[in-house]
This record gives structure tokens, C-alpha cells and sequence, in this order.
């Protein structure tokens, strides 16, 4: 009996950024052997009828340009609470979600679009443009005092294995050149971790000159990155929870530089990926 492939997630207007998800979202499923999903999401359940013969001929169109299949599904709902019901549904692995920046981002999921990505179990890219390259040659690591930091780490090993890119860690520093304590710990900690785990990086420090998170853009953008990772902050209520100025610059960044969203929670980690320790 086969295994029941890995799922990719993909919220579906039929716009031009929606197709750049689904572009990165077939790059990442070629390597995974994973199934391409699209999810329109509807307002009323008269509209799911001709929203499915849409979204159909949407997905033969898809096939045509990309040489992919998606499945489709349109659900009645908000963007807000209906994408992570049918990642639980479907069991994904990952949600590719196209966005114009800020502003495109709330006008795809309303004013709690950012916390629909804290809400979830799985992982968010969030993309504005078509992929640059086949694979992802340059990932920027990002790395200050906090203890989620490490978790990262995980991702940047499951990607290595397809892809082998080139990590550059970005470490938060003054303009003296001069590292935080706690940031100097999970700079040493993910340089060991890099090392036993064979993969290619370089550290690099900020400059000191703006907030960390203009520079990590700045730098992403100056070494042509294909992706950042960043980590949402750790307990936190959900409810409560208010984005702040470093995750929403990076997430609907200027450069229109892809963006893996990661929630640290033990949870994450489905078909091995938490084995990496």
C-alpha cells in the first residue's frame, strides 16, 4: 500500500500573487513528493458551486503552464479561521500564501491575517514574487538573544537535504561590532549545530546603524537571498497576541524577499522533522 503523499497548502483568489504561491509551492513539492492544494475561500455557501468550476479550470490552467495538477476545494468561512481547519483536515506539511506586502496581506485575510499564522501547527511562506531560482541557493538566518532562535535550526537542516543552500547567519549587533551575551550563546550553539549537520554558512553581523530587522532585509536583499527564516515569539495567547514591529517589516518586507514563518511549538515537527535534534 503507497504512503499517502505530503500536502501543500495554497489560499487561492486568482490573483497574480496567488500564482507566485503556487510557483514557490511547486518548487518545494517536487522535492518533497508532495501533493499542491488550492483553498478558495468563500462567503457564502450559494457561491461554492461556481467557485468550484473555477477553480478547477484554474487548476488544468495551472497544469498547462507548471506541469502540476493541484487539488482544489472551496470552502464557505473566513480566511482567518478556515486555512489552518483544513491544514488539520488535510494534514499539511506547509502553507504557501502570496501576499502584496502589508497592505495585500490584509486585504487577503482581514485585520487578523498575521495572527492566522501564529494560530497555526505548520510553518507559512509567505512570497510577493515568482520564484527567483529552480531551488533555494541563499537562506538568511536571522539571529538575536531569543531562545527560539534554535528552533530554526531545524528547518535550515530539512531544506539542506534538498537543496544544500549556502546559510548566512545574521547575527544582531552594535555598531562596535559588539554581540549581546544571549545572542553570542545561540550564535556558538547554531554554529556547532551547523557544523556536526555538514552545512555550508557564514556568519555575518548587523551593522548597528537601523533596527535588526530593516537590516536583515537590507542584507537579504544586497546577497540576492532566495529566503529568511524567522520564528514567531513563544508564549504568547493567541487571542492576545499582537505582531510586532520585527515580524510584520520582515513578513511584508519592501524587497518582496520570501518569508518562512515558524511557530515554536513542539507540534511542528510531522514526518521527521523533530528527529533532527
Amino acid at each position: 500500500m503507497d504512503t499517502p503523499k505530503n500536502t501543500i497548502l495554497i489560499p487561492y483568489d486568482f490573483t497574480v500573487v496567488a500564482d507566485n504561491a503556487v510557483q514557490h509551492a511547486i518548487k518545494i513539492s517536487k522535492e518533497l513528493d508532495a501533493n499542491i492544494h488550492l483553498l478558495h475561500i468563500a462567503k457564502k455557501e450559494e457561491q461554492i458551486s461556481e467557485l468550484e468550476a473555477k477553480i478547477a479550470e484554474r487548476a488544468k490552467e495551472i497544469e498547462s503552464n507548471w506541469g502540476v495538477l493541484p487539488q482544489v476545494s472551496v470552502k464557505e468561512g473566513t480566511i482567518f479561521k478556515t486555512i489552518n481547519l483544513v491544514v488539520d483536515e488535510l494534514n499539511c506539511i506547509l502553507v504557501v500564501m502570496g501576499t502584496h506586502g502589508m497592505k495585500g496581506l490584509q486585504k487577503l485575510t482581514g485585520s487578523w491575517a498575521l495572527k492566522v499564522i501564529v494560530g497555526s501547527k505548520v510553518p507559512y511562506l509567505v512570497v510577493q514574487s515568482a520564484p527567483k531560482r529552480e531551488d533555494y541557493q541563499k537562506i538568511v538566518f536571522p539571529i538575536d538573544y531569543k531562545s527560539e532562535n534554535k528552533e530554526k535550526l531545524k528547518w535550515v537542516q530539512f531544506m539542506y537535504q534538498f537543496s544544500k543552500p549556502k546559510v548566512y547567519i545574521y547575527a544582531s549587533a552594535t555598531k562596535e561590532g559588539i554581540i549581546d551575551s544571549r545572542t553570542k550563546a545561540n550564535v556558538v550553539f547554531c554554529k556547532k549545530y551547523l557544523d556536526e549537520k555538514g552545512v555550508d554558512y557564514e556568519l555575518v553581523l548587523s551593522e548597528g546603524d537601523a533596527s535588526f530587522s530593516q537590516e536583515t532585509i537590507q542584507f537579504s536583499e544586497k546577497i540576492d537571498a532566495d529566503l529568511v527564516l524567522v520564528m514567531t515569539t513563544r508564549d504568547i495567547a493567541f487571542h492576545d497576541y499582537v505582531l510586532g514591529a520585527y515580524e510584520q517589516y520582515i513578513i511584508a518586507n519592501s524587497a518582496k524577499m520570501p518569508v518562512l514563518v515558524i511557530n515554536p511549538r513542539t507540534d511542528l515537527m510531522k514526518y521527521g522533522y523533530g528527529s533532527f535534534g
